[in-house]
């Protein structure tokens, strides 16, 4: 009888062991610890993965608050130290049992000795790089102990670095495939750090497993969509097989090895994925399974946006063309660049992600993109944008410098530009593939071969090491991982130096000479691309921000914390010498604040309006939307979310319809914008105030904005407004129609030459989320603040007397504070 009820077990049961489904352990989730390598008196202490040997120091307070104050000084120490982390965890028999255990290091902060059970598995020298060992021999049941020996990236850069008989621009941190910003930017503090920075995951699997899977548009029509997707699968065993795409089932032979499958799939009447403001991104849920014995074994989900994506780049009368067509339209690019959001990558939670699209999203923006001083970003931030609508320009991770040619640096960008590229592939929101940031630009413009003294030898060994990364080795990688609709790649941002006329008539631009070069902001209508993908100026961020790192008797400009965290040479000096130019200098430190926010807005405002009304221009990225730290820097909104005036201002300047207005010698033109594919008919107003809300001036006309245009609709003498003081005065521009309507004000004059007249702000408190402003007289900047951390839905606007303002907010606050210009300018 038990002969029976073995042979009943092996015969029924086995078939459950043979095909189980594949598993996955998270062994970021064990208990870890850490320790110094090289130095006695540290001790083993808990640690967290993911995480960095800054933040388990702050957790385990063996560091002072690395932003606070100027302690980033006195905690560079870190970065010359080895640090050694461990953890044990326990195989189960089940666990043991399978055929394959693959270790997956989804990130390495960066050279990492790796040992399972006393033996040597990884060597890993490369951040951005996905690391899986086949630890199947090497795992028994029980207590298994990993450990992970951190050598510091500054020690083998240096070492690196004598190995060259020529110094490249850059330094160490060249050598070392991490993070670029870690070591310091002039936005940025310099946090060498190192860790286990993203998940450790286990994978158990059985005979077989889906390794990758590629989904291939191959042609959109109205009424079917066909793709293909493409499947990689891993198999222990040969035989008869089936994957499962959705509802459908096919039939496969798998060999023992590695296996390419190809199935075709339709999507009847198909929904097309669009930017933010153009229509719906709309996204097809699909589940790859494989499957035997009609039981599950491995299945992958992915999420699919049907969209044609090209990059545009004709000659014409200019030049050469630079834009981005999306399904077959060509689209106006609104956006700004995004830094790693955290200097302590593994703080940067999916929220925070999630957050700075949906900031990108609330300001009509529909591109970001992903600098190459930083990281390849989290899975998170790709899934929102997929979400949302938003486009990503996507670099490489190599910034403002050169770097070596050599056969191992190459082979190692090569298989990191593989994972990424896999990794990244299947988003729809990835509309390009650039190289690097600014390094061409610094070759031929920045004085690199004087400075560091090459020879022409030298010389044209560093040029022909770049040609080799960025015109070779990337591109053709990228030909073999990508379809060709979906391989468009661009070399470098910008393409020409931003002293050159050419930088204008075609590719993108980094247009500088605003803040480098203390050009004045008018200058930004004379110094239009065809594509402007960085541009900006510094604002400081919220009095909170400033409290957050810095002690109230240390909120002034002598301060070593206030200093500290400034990291542009002359950054204060150069927001002082624009705002002398524009505003009266305040004399305190929380209004210079608030003044520092309207010049930032204001010369942004500018930019923007120049941009989107000169149709050449058919993208505007400003520099820059988040921050890794809390920092006065280009951002428009702060390490802590908190927005800037310019945040509030880039949403109005990314209005779908824009009004505005540009002096011109003897008249001002009005030029409306208008980005969205229909046109609309209706009513305009132009209307002369004096701040006490007299009309002066005005004149009306019914009229239409063509669809994708950018017109001037109205030209206004000088000599009609001779008679009136343009101090004392305000533009009010709108459109009024049906569907859509857009309203403008514009002043004759510089803030500081502004007449004001004290106004008397009324704050009605509607219900507990819902204010209403109003005021007797021109309130100019209004700045709506609280004890609190409160988000207002509008800020640092203006209000015409009579006009009233509704704001909402996100959550309740015992009480509002209220200033404008007035209060700030009168002294």
């Amino acid at each position: 009888m038990r002969k029976l009820w073995l042979i009943f077990v092996l015969f029924f049961c086995l078939p459950m062991v043979l095909w189980a489904q594949n598993n996955e352990r998270n062994l970021s989730s064990e208990k870890w610890q850490f320790k110094g390598v090289n130095n006695d008196k540290y001790k083993w202490y808990p640690a967290k993965v993911p995480g960095t040997v800054h933040t388990d120091l702050l957790t385990n307070k063996l560091i002072p608050n690395p932003f606070f104050g100027a302690n980033e000084k006195q905690l560079q120490w870190i970065e010359n130290e080895d640090w050694q982390y461990q953890t044990t965890f326990s195989i189960s028999k089940e666990e043991w049992n399978h055929q394959n255990a693959i270790l997956q290091f989804n990130g390495l902060d960066t050279f990492a000795e790796v040992f399972l059970n006393g033996t040597k598995i990884l060597s890993a020298d490369n951040m951005f790089r996905t690391w899986k060992i086949d630890v199947k021999k090497l795992l028994k049941i029980g207590p298994n102990q990993l450990e992970i020996t951190f050598v510091s990236a500054v020690k083998k850069g240096k070492e690196a670095v004598k190995k060259l008989p020529y110094t490249l621009p850059g330094d160490e941190k060249i050598f070392t495939r991490k993070a670029q910003y870690h070591f310091g930017w002039d936005w940025g503090p310099r946090f060498v750090t190192s860790g286990v920075y993203r998940n450790v995951v286990l994978h158990f699997w059985d005979n077989a497993t889906l390794e990758t899977v590629k989904s291939v548009q191959k042609n959109i029509f109205a009424d079917k969509a066909e793709l293909q997707f493409e499947v990689r699968i891993k198999s222990v065993v040969a035989g008869n097989f089936q994957l499962k795409i959705n509802d459908k089932i096919q039939s496969i032979v798998l060999k023992k090895g590695q296996n390419h499958i190809t199935v075709n799939s339709e999507i009847q009447n198909p929904k097309l994925w669009w930017p933010n403001g153009l229509g719906e991104a709309h996204l097809y849920p699909f589940e790859v399974s494989l499957v035997k014995n009609n039981q599950t074994i491995d299945r992958k989900k992915l999420k699919i946006g049907l969209r044609t994506i090209e990059l545009v780049q004709e000659k014409d009368h200019i030049g050469k063309s630079f834009y981005f067509k999306v399904n077959g339209q060509p689209v106006f690019i609104k956006g700004a660049n995004v830094v790693p959001p955290d200097s302590f990558l593994p703080r940067a939670t999916d929220s925070v992600y999630q957050s700075i699209v949906k900031n990108a999203v609330d300001t009509h923006m529909n591109m970001l993109r992903v600098w190459g001083g930083g990281v390849y970003a989290d899975d998170a931030f790709y899934e929102a944008c997929d979400k949302n609508g938003i486009l990503v320009w996507q670099d490489f991770m190599f910034a403002c410098a050169m770097y070596p040619g050599d056969e191992a640096f190459l082979s190692n960008v090569k298989q990191e530009v593989i994972d990424n590229v896999s990794r990244l592939q299947n988003h729809p929101s990835i509309a390009l593939w650039c190289g690097n940031n600014e390094n061409d630009e610094g070759w031929h413009n920045w004085g690199w071969q004087k400075q560091y003294k090459y020879t022409a030898q030298d010389s044209t060994k560093i040029w022909k090491d770049y040609q080799k990364l960025f015109h070779e080795l990337i591109p053709k990688t990228l030909d073999s991982l990508l379809p060709e609709n979906e391989n468009r790649y661009w070399p470098s941002s910008p393409s020409i130096g931003w002293g050159r006329k050419e930088s204008l008539l075609s590719g993108d631009a980094h247009y500088w000479g605003v803040w480098w070069g203390m050009e004045p902001f008018d200058m930004y209508r004379q110094k239009v691309g065809r594509f402007m993908s960085e541009y900006g100026f510094q604002g400081m961020p919220d009095v909170k921000t400033f409290q957050a790192f810095a002690n109230n008797g240390e909120l002034n400009f002598d301060s070593e914390a206030v200093k500290s965290h400034q990291k542009h040479p002359t950054g204060y000096k150069t927001i002082n010498a624009y705002m002398a130019r524009d505003y009266k200098v305040p004399n305190t430190f929380e209004d210079y604040i608030y003044v520092s926010q309207l010049l930032q807005a204001d010369g942004m405002k500018t930019a923007i309006e120049a941009h989107r009304t000169d149709r050449k221009c058919m993208g505007t990225l400003f520099w820059q939307l988040n921050d890794c730290w809390p920092v006065t820097s280009w951002s428009s909104v702060d390490y802590y979310g908190r927005w800037k005036a310019f945040q509030y201002q880039a949403r109005r300047s990314f209005e779908k319809v824009l009004l505005s207005v540009q002096e011109k010698e003897n008249q001002y033109d009005v030029i409306i914008t208008n980005d969205d594919v229909i046109a609309y008919d209706g009513g305009f107003a132009l209307q002369l105030f004096d701040f006490n809300g007299e009309l002066l001036w005005d004149a009306s006309a019914a009229g239409s904005i063509p669809a994708s245009s950018a017109l001037v609709h109205f030209e206004i003498p000088k000599m009609d407004l001779n008679g009136f003081d343009l101090a004392k005065a305000v533009l009010s521009v709108s459109f009024t129609s049906e569907k859509k309507s857009a309203y403008s004000l514009y002043y004759f004059v510089k803030p500081k030459e502004l007449q004001l007249i004290k106004p008397n702000l009324q704050i009605t408190k509607l219900d507990e989320l819902t204010y209403e402003i109003s005021t007797d007289v021109l309130a100019k900047n209004v700045f709506l603040s609280s004890e609190e951390d409160a988000f207002f839905s509008d800020n640092y606007f203006d209000i015409l007397p009579g006009q009233k303002v509704l704001i909402k907010l996100a959550k309740p606050v015992k009480a509002i504070r209220v200033k404008s210009l007035f209060e700030v300018m009168k002294n």
